[in-house]
């Protein structure tokens, strides 16, 4: 099973902000979505759909122009916080988004911000969450570091197949340090096409984790239960 993925790449995202704005010019509409939205205006691509002459010209000209966020609202705003923490904690760090969202701190503190087992970047993901997720129906944001998350994943599903063999072996359920609802997806996932196998999460964030179990006890094989991350 090690060529398991939890395609959290194609997860859901969060929607990009758009409006149309009659303007003068690009920059004038670039200025309104950046103070409707209160992001900088670095944060805001525009698309001219029409321009409109006034007069043959003589007052100026009139445009509709499309503008929309780079980002979700809500990554823009995590973004921000991060850069301002790492600004505050004098780290070498840069923070950027990535092309599925996920806000990247990378730089040579990496190691300061991912902490020892990742428990500081999870600390963090978690805080930006509670803060600036607007409810639990929105994607999660994601916060990464130096490669952390996909060190991380190979690292889960390694140990999800490790743990599936010792339950198979000694019929009994083994329960898993707490993880976030990704590190979760992966163990769940790794093991979903193992018939013997049942993994269900429990408990409440952010001390939620998983237990693996034997999904038959050699009377008669049920169809193993697959629970929310």
């Amino acid at each position: 099973m090690s060529e398991v993925r939890t395609g959290e790449k194609n997860a859901p995202r969060a929607e990009k902000e758009s409006m149309i704005f009659d303007a003068p010019d690009v920059n004038s509409a670039k200025e309104q979505a950046a103070s409707l939205w209160k992001v900088s205006s670095d944060d805001i691509d525009t698309v001219v759909l029409e321009e409109e002459k006034r007069l043959f010209g003589l007052l100026g000209r009139k445009l509709k122009v499309r503008a929309t966020t780079k980002y979700p609202l809500m990554t823009i705003q995590a973004r921000d916080f991060a850069a301002l923490l790492v600004k505050q904690s004098e780290l070498d760090l840069e923070v950027s988004v990535d092309a599925d969202d996920t806000i990247n701190i990378d730089g040579e503190d990496s190691a300061i911000i991912i902490g020892r087992h990742g428990e500081t970047l999870k600390a963090l993901e978690f805080l930006t969450n509670l803060i600036y997720r607007p409810d639990q129906s929105m994607p999660k944001i994601r916060l990464d570091s130096g490669g952390y998350r996909a060190r991380r994943e190979e690292s889960l599903i390694r140990l999800a197949e490790s743990v599936a063999r010792e339950v198979q072996h000694k019929r009994v359920p083994i329960p898993l340090e707490p993880m976030s609802s990704w590190e979760r997806r992966v163990i769940h996932m790794t093991l979903q096409g193992n018939p013997e196998i049942t993994t269900t999460s429990e408990g409440e964030e952010p001390l939620r984790k998983i237990v693996v179990s034997p999904s038959w006890r050699g009377e008669k094989r049920r169809t193993p239960r697959r629970h929310r991350s």
